[in-house]
C-alpha cells in the first residue's frame, strides 16, 4: 500500500515538472509575463490536486489493507479454535482409554489371584487322586489274585475266553444287523430299481443272436464251383491269400462256405466272390484287383455305418476316429451277439435309465455307445477292452464322465460318477437277456460246476445245486452243524464269495436250506 502511495506522488511531481518545463518554454518563446503567471498558477493548482488525489488513494488502500488483515485474523482464529477442539477431543479419548486399561488391569489382577488359588486346589486334588488310584490298583490286584485262585484260570486265560465269547456274540449280532439292514433296503430300493429297469427294458426293441463264424455264398449252379477253384486250385488259393478267409467247397448244392473268425474278412471275401462271379472273369490278377476294390468299399461302408449310427442315436461332436470305430463294430460279435447292435441297445438303455434317475440322458447314451470300443482294436493290445476303450476316449477328447464309465463298466477302475454303474447295469441287461448271446455248452456246464464247488468250500454244506441256468444256488446244510443264525451267515458269506471270485451275467440268488428230521419205524 505504501509503495502505491509513493508511486502516485512521484507521478504527480513528474507531471508538475513537465508542466513547469513546458511553461518555461512557452515563456521563453512568448516572453509574455502574463502567460507565465497563468501557467504558474495552473501548475500549482494541478500539483495541489495531484497531492489531494494521492492522499485520497493512500487512505483507500490503507482501509482495504486493514479490512483484509481483519479477515485473515478471523480465519486464523477459527483454524486455531478447531485445532484446539480436536486436541481436547483426543485428550478426552485418551483419558477414557486410560481409565479402561486401568479397570482391565484390576480385573486381570483379580483373575490371576483366582487362577493361582484354583491351581493350588487342583494340584491338591491331583495328589489325592493319585493316592486313591494307587489304593484302587492294590485292591484290584488282590481281587484278581483271589479270582484266579477261585476259578483256577489266570487273568490272561480269562481275558481270552471273554474276548472269544464277545467276538462270537458280536459277529452274530452283526450278521443279524446286516440282514435287517439289507431286508429294510430291499423293501424300498428293490421296488424302485425293478421299476426303473422294467420301464427301461420295455421301451427298447432288441434282436436275437445270429452271428457266427461262417458265411454261406450261394451260387446259381455247381458249374461255378470249378471256375472258383481254377486250374490246380490256383484261383481259390489266390482268393484265400488275398482275403485271409478259408473257402470250403463241398457237396453242398449251389453253395460254398466262407470260414473266418473276422467278420470283416468274410464280408470282403463274400462281396469279392459276388463281383467275380457276376463279372465272369476269375483269375489271380483279377482276384487281387477285385479284393482291393472291395476292401475300399468296406472301409467306406464302415464310416457310413458309424455316421448313420451316431445320427440315429442323436450323438453330436464325436471324433471321426471314434465314428470309424463305431462302424467297425458292425463286423464284430461278442458271444454271438453283434457288437454294434449290442452297443446301440446299451446306449438306448442307458439314456432311458438316466432319464428315469434325473441324469443327463445324452451323456449316458454317449457312454453306452462307446463302452465296448476297446473290442475292435487296430492292433493287438494286452490291456482289457474297457481300459483300452477308456484310453481311446481320452485320446479323442471325450469328457471325464464318459471315459470313467467306459473304463469302469467291468470294475477295472473305480467308479467316480453315476454314469458308470448305469453303463455296467445296462451292459449286463443287454448281455444277460434270453436270446442275446450264445454260450458254448462246455463253458456253461463248467460255470455251473464252479458255482456248486464254491458252495462246498464252506463247513456244514451237505449238497449244492445250481438251478435256473446259474441264476440261483440252493445249498442244503447239516442241521447238527449249522444253526439258524449260522445259516443266515452262511448265505451271506457264499453270496459275497460268488460276487468277489466269479464272473457272471445278471445276479445269483443264494438259498440256504436247513431242516431237522425225526424218523422212527413202527414194528
Amino acid at each position: 500500500m505504501e509503495t502505491i502511495t509513493i508511486n502516485s506522488l512521484a507521478i504527480g511531481a513528474a507531471i508538475g515538472l513537465v508542466l513547469g518545463f513546458v511553461i518555461t518554454k512557452i515563456l521563453n518563446k512568448s516572453k509574455g509575463s502574463s502567460i507565465v503567471k497563468d501557467a504558474e498558477r495552473t501548475a500549482k493548482n494541478r500539483v495541489r490536486a495531484a497531492h489531494k488525489e494521492a492522499e485520497s488513494i493512500k487512505k483507500d488502500k490503507i482501509l482495504q489493507a486493514k479490512e483484509r488483515f481483519i479477515e485473515l485474523k478471523s480465519e486464523h482464529e477459527k483454524v486455531i479454535q478447531n485445532r484446539e477442539k480436536k486436541v481436547v477431543d483426543i485428550e478426552k479419548r485418551l483419558r477414557e482409554k486410560e481409565s479402561q486399561l486401568a479397570s482391565e488391569l484390576d480385573k486381570n489382577k483379580r483373575l490371576n489371584k483366582n487362577i493361582v488359588a484354583k491351581e493350588e486346589t487342583y494340584n491338591h486334588k491331583i495328589e489325592i487322586f493319585d493316592k486313591k488310584q494307587l489304593e484302587v490298583e492294590k485292591i484290584h490286584k488282590r481281587q484278581v489274585e483271589q479270582l484266579e485262585v477261585m476259578s483256577g484260570l489266570s487273568a490272561e486265560d480269562a481275558k481270552e475266553e471273554l474276548i472269544s465269547s464277545l467276538k462270537q456274540e458280536a459277529k452274530s449280532d452283526a450278521m443279524s444287523y446286516i440282514q435287517d439292514i439289507m431286508e429294510e433296503a430291499k423293501l424300498t430300493a428293490e421296488q424302485d430299481a425293478r421299476k426303473v429297469i422294467l420301464n427301461t427294458i420295455q421301451r427298447v426293441g432288441v434282436e436275437q443272436s445270429i452271428e457266427n463264424c461262417v458265411s454261406v455264398f450261394n451260387l446259381e449252379s455247381d458249374d461255378v464251383k470249378g471256375r472258383i477253384i481254377g486250374r490246380e486250385g490256383r484261383n481259390i488259393r489266390a482268393i484265400e491269400a488275398a482275403t485271409g478267409v478259408e473257402i470250403i467247397v463241398d457237396d453242398t448244392p449251389e453253395a460254398i462256405i466262407l470260414s473266418c473268425f473276422d467278420p470283416v474278412r468274410r464280408e470282403v471275401a463274400r462281396l469279392s466272390l459276388h463281383n467275380l462271379v457276376t463279372d465272369g472273369r476269375i483269375h489271380p490278377a483279377r482276384i487281387e484287383e477285385v479284393v482291393k476294390k472291395t476292401e475300399k468299399q468296406i472301409h467306406q461302408e464302415i464310416v457310413e455305418v458309424g455316421k448313420r449310427t451316431v445320427i440315429d442315436l442323436g450323438i453330436h461332436g464325436l471324433h471321426p476316429e471314434l465314428i470309424k470305430t463305431v462302424g467297425r463294430m458292425k463286423f464284430r460279435s461278442s458271444y454271438g451277439q453283434n457288437l454294434l447292435q449290442h452297443s446301440r441297445e446299451v446306449a438306448n438303455l442307458c439314456a432311458l435309465m438316466a432319464a428315469e434317475m434325473g441324469l443327463n440322458a445324452k451323456v449316458a447314451k454317449r457312454a453306452g455307445l462307446l463302452h465296448d470300443i476297446g473290442k475292435v482294436p487296430d492292433t493287438e493290445s494286452e490291456l482289457p477292452h474297457a481300459l483300452l476303450g477308456m484310453q481311446w476316449a481320452e485320446k479323442y477328447g471325450e469328457k471325464p464322465d464318459v471315459c470313467n464309465a467306459i473304463g469302469a463298466h467291468h470294475d477295472e477302475i473305480e467308479m467316480k460318477t453315476l454314469y458308470a454303474p448305469i453303463v455296467q447295469v445296462c451292459d449286463a441287461i443287454s448281455g444277460a437277456r434270453p436270446g442275446a448271446r450264445r454260450q458254448v455248452l462246455d463253458s456253461y456246464i463248467q460255470r455251473l460246476k464252479d458255482l456248486e464247488d464254491l458252495a462246498f468250500g464252506f463247513n456244514g454244506v451237505q449238497k449244492a445245486y445250481a438251478i435256473q441256468a446259474g441264476r440261483e444256488l440252493r445249498v442244503l446244510v447239516e442241521s447238527s452243524k449249522v444253526n439258524d443264525d449260522k445259516a443266515a451267515e452262511l448265505s451271506f458269506s457264499i453270496s459275497q464269495k460268488i460276487q468277489n471270485d466269479m464272473t457272471y451275467p445278471g445276479q445269483v440268488k443264494v438259498t440256504v436250506i436247513r431242516e431237522t428230521r425225526a424218523v422212527n419205524v413202527a414194528k
